[in-house]
């Protein structure tokens, strides 16, 4: 293994076990506040047992290569596609908080829009570069219909955050790999107008905004995470109030051990731990878009990049909800949030960039 593969994976694991902490952290708070019969380990108990099966998936792809999962990507998109549809089948899909969006498995939910967030990237690149000439608009065409299929039916679960991380994916690997602009860029500036012309006219939309600029106007419903989340960013100043003395996470933060984690990341450690998270992810990006520069071929640039990409796409989205400057999302902090799906398919994704740089070498 080269210093890359050791300094990727030393940034993994300082951010997975930051994060094991600060699971443990805010549930075992929870728990206690609650009074609940449940052990204070229980969420670290689950969240190391998905970190156990996701290494035996990364080690699985590893082993398998990056080329061996391009070329079967038709099949893989096809296989979770059909999962997709299994999450609205009562008995085996789950719903919470009214969206469809988990797979109930022996007491386990398995969310498969996380991993079709990887795989519709891997298709597209799979299909352009089957044939090395130019992206013809038949080709293109063709390529957009199979893959609005799982995304229409992530949409529908409703999972927006998850459709949008997907569709700005998308944007950037149109970029990567040439296609004419004259293909999406006027398609997507009328379809952008025609959404916000239709939307301006929505009053939950029109609600969202108002929240998203003035949570405090909103503090029983949609504006009360935000508005705790910035104090309890704000209340940890320079360095914190130490590991575990948080009071956001006493019931005042819902969602805390999962996609408002880094606001109490913050109160504990403070502006300067917020600074160390995110150089890690900082770091992460470096060495990913070093080993798609240094790839060998076109696959492995394109992989590496575009996974390099969502991994901080992501980050930067769930810091900017938690610091207020986006609206929320529902996107977790990966390797760092709960989220069992979430830390599966970002295993996945870094072995893949991982397997990219060591077929340099070979």
């Amino acid at each position: 293994m080269t210093r890359v593969h050791y300094s990727l994976l030393a940034c993994i694991f300082l951010l997975f076990a930051l994060g094991i902490l600060m699971v443990f952290d805010t549930t075992a708070a929870e728990v206690l506040d609650r009074s609940l019969s449940k052990s204070t380990h229980f969420a670290m108990q689950r969240q190391l047992l998905y970190a156990f099966v996701g290494g035996c998936g990364a080690a699985g792809v590893w082993f398998l290569g990056y080329k061996t999962i391009i070329r079967l990507s038709p099949f893989l998109l096809a296989f979770f596609s059909f999962l997709l549809v299994l999450v609205y089948v009562p008995g085996i899909g789950s719903q919470l908080n009214g969206a469809n969006r988990w797979l109930s498995i022996f007491g386990y939910s398995f969310q498969p829009s996380e991993f079709v967030k990887y795989l519709i990237p891997i298709y597209y690149i799979h299909e352009v570069l089957k044939e090395p000439k130019e992206v013809s608009l038949k080709k293109f065409v063709k390529i957009l219909t199979v893959i609005s299929i799982p995304f229409l039916l992530i949409l529908v679960e409703p999972d927006n955050g998850t459709a949008g991380i997907i569709l700005v994916t998308l944007l950037a690997l149109f970029l990567l790999t040439s296609v004419r602009w004259q293909y999406w860029v006027l398609p997507l500036l009328l379809f952008s107008v025609v959404g916000v012309a239709i939307a301006s006219q929505m009053k939950h939309v029109s609600d969202r905004i108002r929240i998203y600029l003035h949570p405090e106007t909103d503090l029983r419903g949609k504006g009360h995470q935000p508005y705790q989340a910035k104090i309890a960013a704000g209340s940890g100043r320079l360095l914190g109030k130490g590991a575990g003395q948080s009071l956001q996470k006493l019931d005042y933060l819902p969602e805390a051990r999962s996609d408002y984690i880094a606001a109490i990341f913050a109160e504990e450690f403070g502006f300067l731990g917020m600074l160390f998270l995110i150089a890690l992810y900082m770091v992460i990006g470096f060495f990913g878009f070093c080993i798609a520069f240094n790839a060998k071929d076109a696959e492995g640039f394109y992989l590496a990049s575009i996974i390099t990409f969502l991994i901080c796409f992501q980050a930067f989205l769930n810091l900017g909800v938690v610091s207020g400057l986006l609206p929320s999302k529902g996107t977790n902090l990966p390797f760092f949030s709960q989220g069992g799906s979430s830390l599966l398919a970002n295993l996945m994704g870094i072995f893949l960039c991982l397997n990219i740089e060591r077929k340099k070498l070979s």
